[in-house]
């Protein structure tokens, strides 16, 4: 039998916010049956509390994890975002303090394309406006601002994963794409690219973005931008709630420059289903407002449970930091004898040399070793064989100086 460090039954595993059961399914399958799984979100205080004493860590965009949290992680060593972003994750501190954090960077692409297909429809139909009429008595039966798709020009800001595969789903209903990145990108199908994001906006009919949260991308669609886009077009925000100023936006679509807009993030958004949700935009007729669902499908949700758990998997049983954010990436083969160590430290001068040293005089072979480095924090996986006191090495390993984390993994 392989000897564990921490055999899997301690570890601790804790899921905020209703992570998809496919998860936890997948921790138990792997032998970890320490799992604890909550419905919602946690405040700081709370988190501070109930993160110590925890290994593995998974959240989705509500709960942030701040300095004061991670300061409080006394046994944390890789959370798992079970969303696309992770800026709700202080990913600087977190990596200093040798934890790698892992997400689903694909896994609800498909989600979002489809509602901002959707989006598109309703808005160019003046759907919003009707059905609220419609709840109230009222018939509007006219075709004053009502639009087909075909023949309009979607402008896309960010050509990434879900960018791309909203592009090849506009063609198909036979709108033309325009795009615009700050990184070149291939285009798809007859997508074409804009050099500038004022192009983009002005020749438009609907603009949809999907950009991460940035300090470039922070309020980057504010006055100056909503007035360059074509009078009567229409808005679409799933990315990040910080990218459009929100007080120019009312303004925009008050005084019918914009026709409609659909917004699913915030600059603020409510901690759970019970607190309120409040925005100027409450209101306004031809405006589609979602609690951040774009990617909250039943098979979004279940992907990403499957993704992020393997990964956290991986990491805590071989050492692979495949897929992080905020880490180097590394990743060995698993041996079939042998045993294998981690260690994250410092980047500083001649740690490899030491640790090496330190396994050649205790006539221990070094099989295999893969090392990467950030300019702060250096990650190398090291399998060795020979009889082998773990205690010992790890007394030793993290007694060098420089070291942040070490892990005798088998």
């Amino acid at each position: 039998m392989v000897k564990l460090s921490l055999s899997k039954d301690k570890i601790r595993i804790l899921l905020l916010e209703g992570v998809h059961e496919n998860a936890v399914r997948e921790f138990h399958e792997a032998g970890y049956n320490n799992v604890e799984l909550l419905p919602h979100a946690l405040g700081e205080a709370e988190l501070v509390e109930k993160i110590q004493g925890v290994h593995m860590l998974g959240i989705r965009s509500a709960t942030k994890l701040t300095d004061k949290v991670l300061a409080a992680a006394n046994r944390l060593f890789c959370v798992g975002c079970f969303c696309i972003g992770t800026n709700q994750v202080r990913l600087d501190t977190a990596r200093r303090a040798g934890i790698p954090v892992f997400n689903a960077p694909y896994s609800n692409t498909r989600s979002v394309a489809e509602l901002v297909i959707g989006e598109i429809v309703m808005l160019l139909r003046g759907i919003p406006d009707k059905s609220r009429l419609a709840h109230e008595g009222k018939w509007l039966k006219s075709a004053k601002d009502s639009f087909e798709l075909r023949g309009k020009t979607l402008g896309i800001v960010g050509y990434g994963h879900i960018g791309s595969q909203l592009s090849v789903m506009a063609e198909a209903m036979g709108m033309r794409v325009r795009y615009f990145d700050t990184e070149k990108q291939l285009a798809i199908g007859n997508a074409q690219p804009c050099s500038k994001l004022k192009e983009l906006l002005s020749i438009s009919d609907v603009v949809t973005l999907h950009v991460p949260a940035t300090p470039q991308t922070k309020n980057m669609i504010g006055e100056k931008e909503l007035r360059a886009m074509r009078k009567g077009s229409y808005l679409i925000n799933a990315s990040r709630g910080n990218v459009v100023v929100i007080e120019a936006l009312v303004k925009a679509l008050e005084d019918k420059h914009l026709l409609g807009a659909a917004i699913d993030v915030f600059p603020s958004e409510p901690g759970s289903n019970a607190d309120a949700f409040d925005s100027p935009l409450r209101g306004l007729s031809n405006v589609i407002l979602t609690p951040h669902v774009a990617g909250s499908t039943h098979e979004a949700q279940a992907n990403i449970g499957l993704e992020v758990a393997e990964k956290l998997i991986k990491y805590s049983d071989n050492g692979s930091t495949f897929g992080a954010v905020n880490f180097v990436e590394v990743s060995l083969p698993v041996k079939a004898s042998g045993g294998r160590f981690l260690h994250i430290h410092a980047n500083v001068p001649g740690m490899l040399r030491r640790i090496n040293e330190l396994f050649s005089s205790r006539n221990l072979n070094v099989s295999a070793q893969y090392l990467q480095t950030d300019p702060e924090v250096g990650y190398v996986v090291v399998d060795i064989d020979g009889e082998v006191d773990e205690a010992e090495v790890m007394a030793e390993l993290q007694a060098l100086e420089g070291t942040i984390r070490a892990r005798y993994l088998y």
